[in-house]
């Protein structure tokens, strides 16, 4: 069974971050790459990343599922965008540096493709850091860190639920989609598209009718605990802040600091090099 969104169990330096560090890093990862179009940033960015994975020792194989469905997604939203607008990277950096004629009054222009190596190249910049707090946050962790850093612990416990529950919910859509088609019900392949789709609600009715029995079930437990009746709880698995959290932060908040910066020094969020 793949897993998908799950926290993955490595002794390394980004595992022993709080999980308060990771997402205040995420966060201040994620805008700083969607502020800018400057590719120079663009390209430091996913090269970081990568040396992250290697001290977070989580291997491809663990994480191939995600790494597949965000090419994919990669590929086809730029293939819409060029299919939709072809001459937008043209409006963006205001030239026009024609290489061919496409149809109608539409140009391959350089500053299309400009552009679409910078989508390119958010995608390496974001999607690395994503799965990489993902997979290396745990989640009772990560609630007990918002707490510390201020988030109402019942809004922080509902984040820690909804991750624990993820592994679940694909191990039960992995137990129903067996029975189904030890039933006679064909998931494969083998069949069209359009039928695997239909087979499909044969598996999502029975996982949404767990899932909904599962939330009752967590919902009365914590009633009977009287669970958010006080204002304060205490947590299990609380850490307190390192060297290593200071520094990860200030390093990040440098990014976003360097991407704004470079913005303002090229007078636009939009930078490329003259042909």
């Amino acid at each position: 069974m793949t897993n998908i969104f799950n926290y993955i169990d490595r002794k390394s330096p980004i595992h022993n971050l709080t999980g308060a560090t990771k997402f205040v890093c995420l966060l201040l990862w994620s805008f700083a790459a969607m502020v800018t179009f400057d590719t120079k940033i663009l390209a430091l960015l996913p090269v970081v990343s990568f040396i992250l994975f290697g001290l977070s020792k989580i291997k491809l194989k663990d994480i191939s599922f995600l790494l597949v469905f965000t090419l994919v997604f990669m590929v086809m939203n730029n293939v819409l965008v060029f299919l939709f607008s072809p001459m937008h990277g043209t409006e963006l950096y205001g030239s026009c540096t024609e290489i061919c004629k496409l149809w109608g009054n539409n140009y391959l222009t350089v500053e299309q493709l400009w552009y679409h190596l910078n989508l390119v190249l958010k995608y390496f910049s974001t999607m690395p850091i994503v799965i990489l707090f993902i997979s290396t946050t745990e989640p009772s962790e990560f609630a007990a860190s918002l707490n510390k850093i201020g988030v109402k612990y019942t809004i922080a416990y509902a984040v820690s639920l909804a991750l624990r529950y993820i592994p679940d919910v694909q191990r039960e859509y992995h137990e129903i989609s067996l029975a189904q088609q030890a039933r006679g019900i064909e998931m494969s392949s083998k069949e069209n598209i359009v039928k695997r789709l239909k087979s499909a609600s044969a598996i999502l009715i029975p996982l949404v009718l767990q899932s909904l029995e599962r939330i009752d079930v967590i919902t009365n437990a914590m009633e009977l605990r009287g669970f958010g009746k006080n204002r304060k709880r205490t947590w299990y698995r609380s850490r307190k802040f390192t060297k290593a959290d200071i520094i990860s932060m200030i390093f990040c908040g440098a990014l976003l600091l360097l991407s704004i910066g470079m913005n303002i020094y090229n007078g636009s969020r939009f930078w490329m090099p003259h042909f």
